[in-house]
């Protein structure tokens, strides 16, 4: 299963003849928009910059809400997150762990709070999470530590943060580096992913986004 960044909180994970798409975001962004077809959109929550679905080509399945999907051999679990202080419901977070190719992806979308224990059970299993580092409205990089402590996750993959020619107000990636305790990172376009290259313990994976500045 090939991963791949394409800015913001928008992936695209390609297995065989499905793809996926997380949160894709418009133009205004400040990124040019990837609207390659796709079989399956998850969208996170309802701010234009994760749910611009209408930017991507094909007849979509779209997964908004919690619940069970399954759609050609894809299966996903919807689980809705804390609301942030002040958040109200029509603004609520629902993060996706997404079955492809063999792997659990899970996409926590904008996570404004810690997951509680019986999410983070809804959750698992988890291989590869996919977590906001950027800060600003979402969990702070000593919370990013420990959901990933949680969640048990073999890979993790940082998105929503500071990227040239975003003008979404975010953090740069350096404060989660940091807290990772990582000395050198080495970003790299794609991932490819399978049962037997996980691993056993957590590692950190920078991807170089592919949604260039406008």
């Amino acid at each position: 299963m090939d991963i791949t960044w394409l800015g913001h909180s928008c992936f695209r994970l390609h297995d065989a003849d499905m793809v996926v798409v997380t949160d894709p975001y418009p133009a205004t962004i400040g990124l040019r928009v990837d609207n390659r077809p796709a079989s399956i959109v998850t969208v996170s929550h309802p701010h234009p910059n994760h749910n611009a679905s209408e930017t991507i080509e094909g007849e979509l399945k779209v997964f908004r809400d919690p619940g069970e999907y399954e759609y050609n051999g894809v299966t996903a679990r919807g689980v809705m997150t804390p609301l942030g202080t002040g958040q109200p419901l029509e603004e609520r977070n629902v993060a996706f762990t997404i079955e492809i190719g063999g792997i659990n992806v899970c996409h926590l979308g904008d996570i404004a709070a810690p997951l509680t224990t019986r999410m983070v059970d809804e959750l698992k299993p988890v291989d590869v999470v996919l977590i906001p580092t950027g800060g600003r409205s979402t969990i702070s990089v000593d919370q990013v530590y420990q959901t990933l402590q949680d969640l048990d996750a073999k890979i993790a993959i940082p998105m929503h943060y500071k990227t040239d020619g975003i003008t979404v107000d975010l953090d740069p990636l350096d404060p989660f580096v940091l807290r990772m305790g990582l000395d050198q990172v080495q970003a790299q376009p794609r991932l490819v992913v399978s049962p037997a290259n996980l691993g056993t313990d957590l590692r950190t994976v920078v991807m170089t986004s592919q949604g260039r500045p406008r």
